[in-house]
């Protein structure tokens, strides 16, 4: 017998662990150590046993009752651990001071312990035999891992089996179980033959929704967000999709789509939704500062069932550039009605309407306008929207005063598959926009085109680093510089472009009137790329270097300047988003690394 390792536990000196007759000894917490001989069992089987084991896992605030206890669960726990790697004759003995673990009554522990000793021994290695697993869904055949010579490890039985009944209830068989099953180890040649009987019950269609929990939002219109295809055939997919559908309103903090246990005589199976009904009412607000672009503070308000069905009303007020070099202070205050399952559970009909003036060094905007439309969920994570609009405009330049009424029809498109949208460390985003526009006199016309991607990859064993990439793309087709809205053309500079330039630093300088004008561009091409290192749980520390070129004419990259920007920064995550600190400066021209700029806020950059 190998010498033990030092005991922790002053009732317990000793735990030993024999494998194929061979010892292990471990501390109550230390770390096993397997006799040399011991490789004759596979390791997946000792990782296995260990992770099995209450014993092993007990530690020094243990008393002889935990131990006597734990011996006695041990017997199957070990047992299974055995099944589940595929070693059907396994012998296990678990004795306590010499006294078989079993043979103590639960509550007749003794006041202290010496030793305890668990041998298992696994015996022969066993691999399947005959296996029948039927009947099986169409198109299916017994996974590779259920074939002769292949270990007959337990969980092999279970996936394929629970495989088989999963594609059943994917077919509208929802009652699909096990009828009756046979597994028998034949133990002169290690073959384990099973047998399988599956029990489909009948193919079921969707019987009627009921809805519980539901305290403001009504049941009629609950079930017009679900979705569910009420006559048709049973389908997994559909219960999680109505679920889904529920849960994104934002109404529900909890929803629960759960099935009859009975089966109507009409073959339908009835369908309760529970729902928990989120608070009715949330506030919010913010803040971000910049030393160029100065302090910006916005509030919302939200209600999310407005008529009762649960519709979300936003009214939202921003306030900018207090305090900044970026011209005058911007203001704007708008509000939002979202209708959800609007001629169908997956589409949305949307109003909203917006009051904002902006003050810029090129040009000062006053403008109200009006938007309405549909947004159709395609899937999770893809979503299209298109609506009309109507926006009302006096906008002031060097050049000119003049006063505009303008319709458009904006279209947009939105693949977002990042893990998280506060703070991602995985995925891609991808939002493609297009704004045709025309004044009601017919002098203004053409169509306003912006795309925006974004990619993250962690990388390293540790996951302590991501990478982040994004690239901006955007053109004016159909207008002049002089024609365009001044607030459709493209400016670089500042947070949202290429942090340590000034904000809207880059635009088109034109000669009129013998006078040099700048302006926004008919084009922009612009990238921001970051490298976010985790130093600790909640900290990380950023390296940013961001590019940007604004056009003369609608071809990206034609024409025109550009500039850069690079800095250094740091990120403390919240749980709900990471508080944002950079530091940069500009990486371009003459003016190289001769100014800094300070950007705080909530989230990342991008």
């Amino acid at each position: 017998m190998l010498n033990c390792l030092p005991s922790l536990s002053a009732k317990l000196r000793r735990v030993h662990r024999k494998l194929a007759g061979f010892v292990v000894a471990f501390g109550v917490l230390g770390t096993v150590t397997f006799a040399q001989e011991v490789r004759l069992v596979a390791d997946a089987a000792r990782g296995a046993l260990n992770q099995a084991s209450l014993l092993r896992a007990l530690d020094d605030t243990a008393v002889p009752q935990d131990y006597i206890a734990a011996a006695r669960a041990d017997y199957r726990r070990l047992l299974t651990a055995l099944y589940a790697q595929g070693y059907y004759a396994g012998q296990i003995s678990i004795t306590i001071d010499g006294i078989e673990a079993a043979n103590i009554a639960p509550l007749a522990a003794p006041q202290s312990i010496d030793e305890i000793i668990i041998t298992v021994v696994p015996g022969q290695l066993f691999t399947f035999g005959d296996v029948r697993i039927s009947p099986l869904p169409p198109g299916t055949s017994l996974p590779q891992d259920l074939g002769p010579r292949r270990d007959a490890a337990s969980g092999e039985i279970q996936n394929a089996v629970r495989g088989a009944l999963l594609s059943w209830r994917a077919l509208g068989y929802a009652k699909a179980t096990v009828g009756a099953q046979s597994i028998s180890a034949r133990h002169a040649d290690a073959k384990l033959d099973v047998a399988v009987a599956l029990d489909t019950g009948p193919r079921l269609t969707f019987g009627p929704l009921s809805v519980t929990g539901n305290e403001r939002v009504s049941a009629d219109r609950l079930r017009e967000i679900a979705g569910l295809p009420v006559g048709e055939v049973y389908s997994p997919e559909e219960i999680a999709r109505a679920e889904r559908r529920l849960r994104r309103t934002g109404t529900f903090y909890s929803v629960a789509l759960t099935e009859s246990d009975t089966i109507a005589a009409d073959d339908t199976l009835a369908i309760n939704a529970q729902v928990a009904e989120a608070d009715l009412r949330r506030i919010g607000v913010g803040a971000e500062v910049s030393t160029t672009e100065g302090l910006t503070l916005s509030a919302f308000w939200l209600h999310r069932n407005f008529f009762g069905g649960a519709e979300r009303f936003r009214t939202e007020a921003e306030v900018s550039g207090i305090s900044g070099e970026t011209g005058g202070v911007d203001y704007r205050i708008g509000a939002n009605l979202t209708r959800p399952a609007t001629f169908g559970p997956d589409t949305e009909y949307f109003i909203t309407g917006e009051i904002s003036r902006e003050d810029e060094p090129e040009f000062l905007l006053d403008k109200i306008g009006f938007e309405t439309g549909f947004s159709r969920i395609l899937s999770d994570d893809l979503t299209v929207r298109a609506g009309i609009g109507l926006l009302r405009a006096r906008e002031q330049t060097d050049i000119e005063t003049r006063e505009y009424t303008l319709l458009t029809f904006p279209l947009d498109g939105t693949l977002d598959r990042r893990d998280d949208p506060t703070n991602e460390h995985e995925g891609y985003f991808l939002d493609l926009s297009m704004t045709p526009f025309i004044s009601i006199g017919g002098d203004i016309a053409g169509s306003r085109l912006y795309g925006d991607a974004r990619v993250f990859r962690t990388v390293g064993e540790a996951q302590k680093l991501t990478l982040a990439a994004r690239g901006q793309v955007g053109s004016v087709l159909g207008a002049s510089l002089s024609e365009a809205p001044a607030d459709f053309l493209f400016y670089s500079g500042g947070g949202g472009t290429v942090r340590g330039q000034p904000y809207q630093s880059l635009g088109v300088d034109t000669v009129e009137a013998a006078a040099t004008v700048t302006s926004g561009g008919t084009s922009f091409i612009g990238a921001q790329l970051e490298a976010r290192y985790l130093v600790r749980e909640k900290i990380a520390l950023v390296g940013f270097y961001d590019f940007g070129h604004v056009g003369e004419t609608a071809t990206p990259g034609e024409g025109g300047d550009w500039h850069a920007g690079a800095g250094i920064g740091l990120r403390y995550d919240t749980g709900i988003g990471p508080i944002r600190l950079d530091l940069g400066t500009q990486a371009s021209g003459d003016d190289a690394a001769s100014g800094l700029q300070v950007y705080i806020g909530i989230g990342q950059a991008f």
